[in-house]
């Protein structure tokens, strides 16, 4: 019981964190391209733009995170039980692939892009990447408080 909770708690804190950071970058994506239709967004608009994002998207796109991440971290986890040696990238893959294939399934079941940013590759991969870094929380939280190998700093063989 107390494995299932900490798996839990892992899974809601990365995809959090992978929410902000995905909200975050998706907002600066598209200042970036209204910048470079000429007007000036300056440090205040961005950061009221993405407070205003935070809020207005976590009703919708945080829940689409965690359940990708609800499906594709599982996977990572048996995965791993083959390649103990790879875990790291296949939750950080997992992450990102999670992500990258809700927009990708969002466009091609409804034929838009829920979210503007990822009407580009840039926007895309954005969001990607802050997949990935969910990924890789989601793998060192599983890791605290487990044993590791002092050598060469490499993680013990238990399951993160």
């Amino acid at each position: 019981m107390k494995s299932a909770l900490h798996w839990i708690a892992c899974w809601l804190v990365a995809a959090l964190v992978a929410y902000l950071v995905a909200s975050t970058l998706a907002t600066q994506v598209i200042l970036a391209n209204v910048a470079a239709l000429g007007p000036e967004v300056d440090f205040a608009v961005r950061l009221q733009a993405t407070g205003h994002d935070l809020l207005g998207l976590a009703v919708s796109y945080l829940p689409l995170i965690a359940l990708g991440f609800l499906l594709g971290l599982p996977i990572a986890a048996g995965l791993g039980k083959w390649l103990p040696a790879q875990r790291l990238w296949l939750y950080v893959s997992a992450g990102a692939v999670a992500i990258i294939a809700i927009h990708l399934l969002i466009k091609a079941v409804l034929g838009l892009s829920g979210i503007a940013a990822t009407r580009g590759l840039l926007g895309l991969l954005s969001q990607g990447l802050a997949g990935a870094c969910g990924g890789y929380l989601f793998y060192r939280l599983r890791l605290h408080g487990r044993p590791t190998n002092n050598t060469m700093g490499a993680e013990a063989s238990n399951e993160p």
